[in-house]
């Protein structure tokens, strides 16, 4: 057996790529408390500014929008400039975006905020189409879903602190909560984060594919070749139902979410303030754990057979929090972080296995998937205002069995299609 193969960070030419991915790690932080503090935003607004649940999804639809939207200029800014172009894109417009909300704080506009949430989900867009595909390739091809999760550990982290941050300012005291100055502080550090990415050097990986690419623009038309491209990454199988499945997986999570304190402020008497500390140190704790410890796991046991585990898992806890139950309903929400958190990450690296110089290209349509999240909770608002609260975590079951059905079927199949 190839010793190589458990270098995690040692590609098959022999380079080692901890440094850079160290580096690019840390990016999964920042991208995970631009997402987590949009939950504690989600109820401010609604409180704050007396609207729907359904208006209230807002928040999370223009985030998620900016991933439809600029996922595709964000794949050609890294094909054509490479990743560290597109890592630097990204931090730019998260930094603008968040200092946004220093008028906004003195505006009081929801459209506005709205507004500075669709720049900093344009920036997040570009930031997950580099990093997410980047840490994949720095190393060894068998090492890919477990150095993502690796890396998504650190996302998991900025998920712990969005609701503990957001629940501090927001829900602190008896006045309306200080919306401006914990944007002002991540986007102060984001634009520090984007300053030391100018100055260092990301290596650009090149796989035996993109070697094979070059010779065939050489030796003909590379308009041919690109169109060929195109053509072979959707015969893919894998890659296309992973669009699917995480299309569906990110719709999940950002419903679960969204609506997590409304959930246990309705059914279980806690309130806002405990119900951030909740969602902070319980549910994105075991987020968190659970992408640690996924990354450990699929060392020993299959991507596709964990994946699908807890599928079924977080299945299970949907339909326990149906039924409206009060504290075993959120008893079943950490059920359900614990099973969601390696989700994401083993898709998206099952959604790249063996797709080579397509891979950039395959990333700006996975990430474009990212827009679930901007349709399920607004599914969700608009059934909560009408029914209740726990119908409407009906969406995110439905979500959780197509992403069963996709485990099930790379189980069964043993090997991707190509």
């Amino acid at each position: 057996m190839d010793k190589r193969k458990h270098k995690l960070f040692e590609a098959a030419n022999g380079k080692n790529y901890l440094l850079p991915f160290v580096l690019v790690t840390t990016l999964f932080f920042l991208w995970g408390f631009a997402h987590s503090i949009l939950d504690v935003l989600n109820k401010h607004f609604q409180e704050s500014m007396n609207i729907s649940k359904a208006e209230s999804a807002l928040v999370q639809a223009v985030v998620y929008g900016g991933y439809f939207l600029m996922a595709i200029p964000a794949g050609r800014i890294i094909r054509r400039f490479g990743y560290r172009s597109g890592v630097l894109t990204g931090l730019s417009l998260y930094g603008i975006g968040a200092l946004l909300f220093i008028p906004g704080g003195m505006l009081l506009s929801f459209p506005f905020f709205l507004f500075s949430l669709f720049v900093i989900g344009c920036g997040l867009t570009c930031l997950e189409t580099a990093a997410n595909p980047y840490v994949t390739v720095l190393g060894s091809a068998e090492g890919a879903e477990r150095r993502i999760n690796l890396s998504q550990s650190f996302n998991g982290l900025g998920w712990i602190f969005g609701p503990l941050v957001g629940g501090l300012f927001l829900f602190s005291g008896e006045g309306e909560g200080d919306i401006s100055t914990p944007y002002a502080i991540i986007g102060i550090v984001v634009i520090l984060v984007a300053i030391i990415f100018s100055r260092i050097k990301l290596p650009e990986i090149e796989t035996e594919e993109d070697s094979c690419a070059e010779q065939t623009s050489m030796e003909g038309s590379s308009v041919d070749s690109h169109a060929s491209a195109q053509t072979t990454l959707w015969q893919h199988r894998n890659f296309v139902w992973g669009m699917v499945a995480l299309f569906f997986y990110v719709a999940a999570q950002t419903g679960i979410n969204s609506f997590f304190i409304n959930y246990v402020t309705e059914n279980a008497s806690i309130s806002n303030s405990e119900a951030s500390l909740l969602l902070s140190f319980g549910g994105m704790g075991l987020f968190m754990l659970g992408r640690i410890g996924g990354s450990w796991v699929m060392s020993r046991i299959k991507a596709e057979t964990v994946l699908l585990v807890c599928a079924v898992g977080a299945a299970a806890a949907m339909c326990i929090l149906l039924t409206g139950a009060g504290m075993l309903g959120v008893a079943a929400f950490f059920l359900c972080y614990l099973c969601e958190s390696i989700m994401f990450p083993t898709i998206f690296a099952l959604a790249l296995r063996g797709l080579g110089r397509h891979t950039k290209q395959a990333s700006s349509y996975l990430i474009m998937c990212i827009v679930g999240g901007a349709v399920a909770p607004l599914l969700m608002g608009m059934i909560a205002d009408v029914f209740s609260m726990s119908v409407a975590f009906a969406i995110p079951l439905t979500c959780f069995i197509v992403i069963a059905a996709y485990a099930f079927r790379l189980h069964v199949v043993g090997k991707h299609n190509v």
